[in-house]
């Protein structure tokens, strides 16, 4: 039998799924933030979720 082939199990799998809908100028802003941090639109998303999440936790 030949050995697995593909690509390998993450260690976080990103399986969940969200759609957002936004506005021309909020889209504009986003792809402005990645092209900045050259990182896509989801990476940028990902970390201003990780940015407010720490400043949440500073103000308890």
């Amino acid at each position: 039998m030949s050995p697995r082939t593909g690509r390998p199990k993450s260690n976080n799998p990103k399986d969940t799924q969200l759609a957002v809908r936004l506005d021309d100028e909020t889209l504009k802003q986003l792809d402005a933030v990645a092209a900045a941090y050259s990182e896509t639109r989801v990476q940028t998303i990902r970390r201003g979720i990780k940015v407010l999440h720490s400043e949440m936790e500073k103000k308890k």
